[in-house]
C-alpha cells in the first residue's frame, strides 16, 4: 500500500497501519485496555438508553430511515448510517465515556458504531474486532491531534470522529488502497466540523457530534467502495508530524474514564467538593456558597439551573451542587425530580467561578480545579488542585470499572444480561463477534 506516497517514522503509514495491525502486534496491556474500553462504553450506552435523545434518535433511524442494519439495544433496524448515528448518539446521551485529553474529547463514541455495523456485515471473529478497535482508538487519537493542531477553531469529537469512523469501516471490508484514502477524504471533508464550544454555551441534544461522525464515516466507506472520490485527508496526508509511532506508542492506553457522568471539565471542580465535603464532615446546609476556580471552558459549563439533562451534564454549577447535597453524583441526579431540587438549585445558582490562569496553561493535558467552600459560619474551607478521578495516570481498577458498568447496566439491561455481556468481552478473543452482538442487538 505504497501508492499513495506517504513514508513516515520507522516506515509505517496511517494507510499500513490500517489494515495491517494484527493481534499478535499487540501488548498485553493494549488488549486489556481494548476491553476495558469496550464495556465502558456499552455500559454508557445502555445507562443512557432511557433518555429523551437516545429514544428520538431511535425512533428516527428505525422509523424514517428503514433498513436491514440493528440497533443498539434496540428490536429495530435501520440504514447502516442512521443505526450508527443511533448507537453513537445513545452513547452520548449520557457523558460518561471514555475520551483522550489531547483530543479535548472521545474517540470510542464515534468509532464503535463503525465498528458493530461493519463487524457484522463481515462476520468478523472477536480477536479482528478487538484489533480494529485498538486500531481505531489509535487512528483516532492522531486524527484529533491533527485537526486540533491545524485547525483554527474548536470542533467536536464528531468532526475527526467521522475519519475515525471511515477508517475502521475501511478495514473491515478490507478496502484496497485507492478506496481508503478516498473513504477518509469523503469523511474528513463531509463530517461535521460543529462548533463544540456552541454546545458549551447552549446545551443540547448535538452535544459532542458523536452521532452525525459515526454517520458520516459509515457513509464515507459505504461511497468509496461504490467508487466515491474524496481523497486527500489533509490532516491525514499532509500532517506527518501527528502520525508518529503507530504500533509503538500506544495511544489508547492514554485514555481516562468518568467517575461521573458529565463533562470532563466539570469533574476536577466536583471532586474538590467532595473531598472537602468529606475532611470536614459537612452537609449542604452548612454552606453558603461554593466557589470554582479553573480553566476559560470549564467556567464556560455555566447552566445553573438546568431544564434537561443535556444542560446538567454540560453544567458545573449543578454537578458540583449534587456533590455536595447527595455526596457523589449518577445518572439520577441529573434528570427529573433533581432538577427540582431546592436545595441543590441554591447551591447550583449561588456558586462563583473564576478563569485561572494556572488551570488555563495546564489544560487541555490536564484539567485542574480548586474548590473553596463558604460556610455558613464564617469559615472558608479550600482544596487543593484537583484533577479528575480515573486520568489515564491514575486509571480505575478493573474492579472499580466493572462496578461502574453494572451501576449503569443493571438497572436497564437486568442484572443477568449485563453479567453475560461482561463475560463475553472478558473472553470476546475467542469467540465470533456474534457472541456479543446476539446481547446487543436487542432492547431490554
Amino acid at each position: 500500500m505504497q501508492a499513495h506516497g506517504l513514508r513516515y517514522a520507522a516506515g509505517m503509514t496511517p494507510f499500513d497501519f490500517i489494515h495491517g495491525l494484527q493481534w499478535d502486534d499487540l501488548p498485553d496491556p493494549v488488549r486489556a485496555q481494548a476491553k476495558r474500553c469496550l464495556l465502558d462504553l456499552i455500559g454508557v450506552a445502555a445507562g443512557g438508553l432511557a433518555t429523551d435523545m437516545s429514544r428520538i434518535t431511535r425512533d428516527h433511524a428505525a422509523e424514517d430511515c428503514p433498513g436491514v442494519a440493528p440497533i443498539l439495544f434496540d428490536n429495530r433496524t435501520s440504514a447502516p448510517v442512521t443505526a450508527a448515528m443511533a448507537m453513537a448518539t445513545s452513547i452520548d446521551s449520557l457523558d460518561g465515556h471514555d475520551g483522550y485529553n489531547p483530543a479535548k474529547g472521545h474517540i470510542g463514541c464515534p468509532l464503535l458504531p463503525a465498528l458493530l455495523i461493519f463487524g457484522q456485515q463481515a462476520r468478523i471473529s472477536g480477536k479482528g474486532f478487538l484489533t480494529a478497535l485498538v486500531m481505531g482508538y489509535e487512528f483516532g487519537a492522531r486524527a484529533a491531534e491533527a485537526q486540533h493542531g491545524t485547525c483554527p477553531d474548536y470542533h467536536t469529537s464528531g468532526s475527526w470522529g467521522a475519519v475515525t469512523a471511515a477508517a475502521a469501516g475501511a478495514r473491515l471490508l478490507a478496502l484496497d488502497a485507492g478506496q481508503t484514502r478516498h473513504a477518509l477524504g469523503i469523511a474528513e471533508y463531509h463530517g461535521p466540523r460543529s462548533q463544540m464550544m456552541r454546545c458549551i454555551d447552549w446545551p443540547t441534544m448535538v452535544k459532542d457530534g458523536a452521532g452525525w461522525g459515526a454517520m458520516s464515516g459509515v457513509s464515507a466507506v459505504q461511497l468509496a467502495r461504490r467508487g466515491f472520490t474524496g481523497a486527500p485527508a489533509i490532516t491525514v496526508e499532509q500532517a506527518p508530524e501527528y502520525w508518529t509511532g503507530l504500533g509503538t506508542d500506544w495511544r489508547i492506553l492514554r485514555q481516562y474514564f468518568k467517575p461521573y457522568p458529565v463533562c470532563r471539565w466539570a469533574q476536577a471542580p466536583i471532586e474538590g467538593v467532595l473531598a472537602l465535603r468529606r475532611a470536614h464532615g459537612l452537609c449542604a446546609a452548612d454552606v453558603d456558597h461554593i466557589e470554582v476556580d479553573s480553566f476559560h471552558e470549564a467556567i464556560r459549563l455555566a447552566t445553573s439551573r438546568p431544564e434537561t439533562t443535556e444542560e446538567a451534564q454540560y453544567s458545573t454549577t449543578f454537578p458540583c451542587a449534587v456533590a455536595m447535597v447527595r455526596g457523589g453524583l449518577t445518572p439520577a441526579d441529573l434528570d427529573g425530580a433533581a432538577l427540582r431540587d431546592p436545595e441543590i438549585l441554591r447551591l447550583s445558582e449561588g456558586l462563583i467561578m473564576a478563569e485561572d490562569a494556572k488551570a488555563n496553561a495546564a489544560f487541555p493535558g490536564t484539567r485542574l480545579a480548586r474548590v473553596r467552600l463558604v460556610l455558613r459560619d464564617g469559615r472558608v474551607l479550600e482544596s487543593d488542585w484537583m484533577r479528575p478521578r480515573w486520568d489515564a495516570e491514575d486509571p480505575p481498577s478493573d474492579a472499580e470499572l466493572v462496578e461502574k458498568f453494572h451501576a449503569l447496566a443493571d438497572p436497564v439491561l437486568g442484572r443477568d444480561r449485563a453479567e453475560v455481556i461482561a463475560s463475553v468481552i472478558d473472553r470476546l478473543e475467542e469467540a465470533p463477534l456474534t457472541a456479543l452482538t446476539e446481547h446487543l442487538f436487542r432492547a431490554p
